[in-house]
C-alpha cells in the first residue's frame, strides 16, 4: 500500500506523520516557550517551525516509503476568514514535497485533523460516514462541532457551541503558570490534581449551549491567595472544565438527538476529564499521543481523499 505524508505546523507543535499500511508513524516537537510566559507570538511560532520542521521530518523513516499523496493543515478551522501565519510553514513544505514527488496535495483544517486523529486512534473512522458531535478542546479552542459526511472534503464541520471567553487550554495553562508549573501546563496540572484530597462540585456558567470559563482563573487565584493547597486548586480547575463540557454535551444532545460524541484536542489527553466524560456519555477519545496537536489526522484524511485508506 502506498504511503501518505501529513504535515501540521500549529501554534504550539511542529508535526509530521507518515501513514504506512494503515499505521501511523509520528514525529513532533513542541515550540519553545520561555519559562513564565503563557504563549507565543505568531512571528516567533513561524520562526521556530522553520527551524524545527526539517529535523522533525528527518526523524521519520522513509527508507521503504512510496509517497502517493501529501496532506497539510492550512488554517485553524474550515470556515471563511480562518487564518494563522504559522500554518504557512507547513503549506510551503507540503507544496515543495508534492511538486518534487509529483503527487497530489490535499488541504485540510487543523480542526479536521484533530477530529480525524481522534477517530483513527479510537478505531472509529467509520463515523465519518454519519452525523456525530466532536469536541475540540485545546489552548486556542473550546468548541463543539456538528460533523457530517461531505464528498468534497471528507466531512463538513459546523460549530454549534463554544466557550464565549477563556478557552479550556488557556485556563489550564494560566492556572498552571500561576501555580509555578511549566508551560504548557496540562501534564503537570493533572499530576497535581490527582493528589488532591478534596473533591469539588462545580456549576457551569452557561448561555444556551455555550459556556463561560473566564471565572475559573479568578477563582483559582483567589484560592491561592487564601492558602488553598496547589493540588486542590488544580483539581478545582479541572472540575470546572469538566462541568462546562458536561453541560455543553447535555444541551447539544437535547437539541440534536442521541448522536455519537468524540473528544479531541490536547486538553482531552487529561485522564480525569476522559474518565468522567467516558462514563457519562460513552464518548470516544484519542489516545494521548493522538490528542495533542499532530499531523496524524491530516495524513489519514489525505489517504481517505485518495481512496487508499482504510
Amino acid at each position: 500500500m502506498p504511503d501518505v505524508l501529513g504535515l501540521d505546523t500549529s501554534n504550539y507543535t511542529t508535526s509530521a506523520a507518515l501513514l504506512h499500511d494503515g499505521l501511523i508513524q509520528q514525529s513532533k516537537r513542541l515550540l519553545p516557550v520561555k519559562k513564565g510566559e503563557k504563549g507565543l507570538r505568531q512571528s516567533d511560532a513561524v520562526f521556530h517551525h522553520v527551524q524545527q520542521l526539517p529535523e522533525v521530518l528527518e526523524a521519520l523513516s522513509f527508507s521503504d516509503s512510496t509517497i502517493a499523496a501529501v496532506g497539510v493543515s492550512n488554517r485553524p478551522r474550515s470556515m471563511d476568514g480562518s487564518y494563522m501565519p504559522c500554518f504557512l510553514v507547513g503549506v510551503a513544505a507540503a507544496k515543495t514535497a508534492a511538486l518534487s514527488l509529483k503527487v497530489p496535495l490535499h488541504f485540510f483544517s487543523h480542526q479536521q485533523g484533530h477530529i480525524a486523529a481522534a477517530l483513527y486512534s479510537a478505531g472509529k473512522i467509520g463515523l465519518l460516514s454519519e452525523r456525530f458531535l466532536a469536541f475540540h478542546v485545546s489552548g486556542g479552542t473550546t468548541e463543539a462541532i456538528l460533523c457530517q459526511p461531505d464528498k468534497e472534503n471528507i466531512f463538513s464541520t459546523q460549530i454549534v457551541a463554544e466557550s464565549l471567553d477563556l478557552k479550556a487550554g488557556q485556563a489550564v495553562d494560566r492556572v498552571g503558570v500561576m501555580l509555578g508549573l511549566p508551560f504548557p501546563a496540562g501534564p503537570e496540572l493533572e499530576k497535581l490534581a490527582l493528589k488532591a484530597q478534596k473533591s469539588y462540585s462545580v456549576r457551569a456558567s452557561m448561555k444556551g449551549c455555550n459556556c463561560s470559563l473566564s471565572g475559573v482563573e479568578n477563582q483559582c487565584r483567589s484560592m491561592l491567595e487564601k492558602g488553598t493547597p496547589k493540588e486542590e486548586i488544580a483539581a478545582f480547575c479541572l472540575q470546572s472544565i469538566y462541568a462546562a463540557l458536561d453541560a455543553m454535551a447535555e444541551a447539544l444532545l437535547h437539541q440534536y438527538g442521541e448522536l455519537p460524541i468524540v473528544f479531541a484536542g490536547g486538553v482531552m489527553s487529561n485522564s480525569i476529564l476522559r474518565e468522567k466524560l467516558s462514563q457519562k456519555f460513552g464518548a470516544w477519545f484519542a489516545e494521548p499521543v493522538f490528542s495533542a496537536d499532530n499531523a496524524a489526522g491530516i495524513a489519514v484524511l489525505a489517504a481517505l481523499k485518495e481512496g487508499i485508506y482504510p
